[in-house]
């Protein structure tokens, strides 16, 4: 017991350590780290359990230690900060991705209808998709759109918005995977709109995908400049605050809306509310809304659910069973079992039935 306690202290431990020391940085790990890094608000979680439930006094104070460490990272993207002072309009912003194609037109055009946004943006977008989305009354909302559905569907991307649409930002490479465009707001004010999706490191430790992912979270534009418009990046990062690539994205001068807000630990789906930045693993369909003032940049992206299955072999009873070691129990120290014992009739009891065989 000792030993598997120490194991598991270590094993968080260790997954602490890399997450501060950003060893998902070392293009060498980065395949194996990036993967396990998105799960950082999970790992903070068992190490605080842990150091509830090890008995013993070293694995434990390692493990709140650990667990400690990760909050201090992870629980400041809950608190939420104030917003800085901004003047000009207020921009309302929805990013949805459509998860190839499958997401409920019905349900997209309503969520429009309730909130009211001035920009949509939407990815993994299909040609069906575009057309239903239209049926639905979409573009009587929002009149003006860019698409792009040269990619693949999973690479294809659009903005509706309220206001006229021009030509906007030119990609620093090719592989950025971004749409741009610029938006004509009212009063002769633009705001620059970049719709994001970069391509998930995926399927897990592969190097040659998770290079393209990096590469094309590196490609972002920057923030505005002073002479600038407002610029504002949504979409599918498939990224979130702790993996180092996003983090560079954000020292150069952006700021996370979902961190702003408080909404940065990826709350439930199901409602529309301040969005956050979601994990590489699991691109569901949920929308999120955001709201930004005239500040030099915002990035929003919608936040991952929490998936409800149960693993196998965690039913109550396989849990019983495991939580009363059969020294304790067997065999009996008083009562018949005892009896029998002396008599040389006792047997272990069976596992289906229990009790005792003579």
């Amino acid at each position: 017991m000792q030993r598997i306690s120490w194991l598991a202290a270590g094993g968080l431990a260790s997954y602490g350590a890399a997450r501060l020391a950003a060893v998902d940085r070392c293009r060498r790990f980065e395949a194996v780290t990036v993967p396990l890094l998105a799960f950082t608000p999970h790992a903070a979680a068992a190490a605080l359990l842990g150091s509830l439930l090890l008995r013993r006094r070293g694995p434990a104070a390692v493990a709140a230690f650990t667990g400690t460490a990760l909050a201090a990272v992870v629980l400041p993207r809950a608190t939420g900060r104030p917003q800085p002072r901004a003047g000009g309009p207020v921009l309302r912003v929805i990013t949805a991705n459509t998860l190839d194609g499958r997401a409920s037109a019905e349900a997209v055009v309503g969520l429009v209808r309730r909130h009211g946004p001035d920009v949509l943006f939407l990815q993994e977008l299909t040609v069906p998709a575009v057309g239903r989305l239209k049926q639905a009354g979409l573009t009587d909302l929002l009149p003006h759109e860019v698409t792009d559905l040269d990619h693949a569907s999973t690479r294809s991307r659009g903005i509706y918005a309220r206001f006229p649409l021009a030509e906007g930002l030119s990609p620093r490479r090719a592989d950025g995977g971004q749409l741009t465009a610029r938006l004509e707001l009212p009063g002769g004010q633009r705001a620059d709109l970049v719709c994001v999706h970069a391509s998930p490191p995926r399927p897990p430790w592969t190097p040659a995908n998770t290079a393209r992912w990096r590469s094309e979270l590196a490609a972002l534009p920057g923030p505005a400049g002073a002479a600038d418009p407002p610029r504002v990046l949504a979409g599918d990062f498939n990224a979130s605050a702790d993996h180092a690539p996003f983090r560079r994205v954000l020292r150069r001068g952006h700021a996370d809306a979902a961190a702003r807000l408080g909404h940065g630990r990826s709350p439930g789906a199901g409602r529309p509310c301040s969005p956050s930045i979601t994990s590489w693993s699991t691109p569901a369909a949920p929308c999120r809304r955001s709201r930004c003032t005239r500040c030099p940049a915002v990035i929003t992206a919608w936040s991952t659910p929490s998936s409800g299955c149960r693993p196998r072999g965690s039913r109550r009873s396989g849990l019983r069973r495991r939580a009363a070691p059969a020294s304790r129990g067997w065999p009996p120290r008083s009562g018949p079992g005892r009896r029998a014992r002396r008599a040389g009739r006792w047997r272990r009891p069976s596992r289906r039935r229990g009790g005792l065989r003579g």
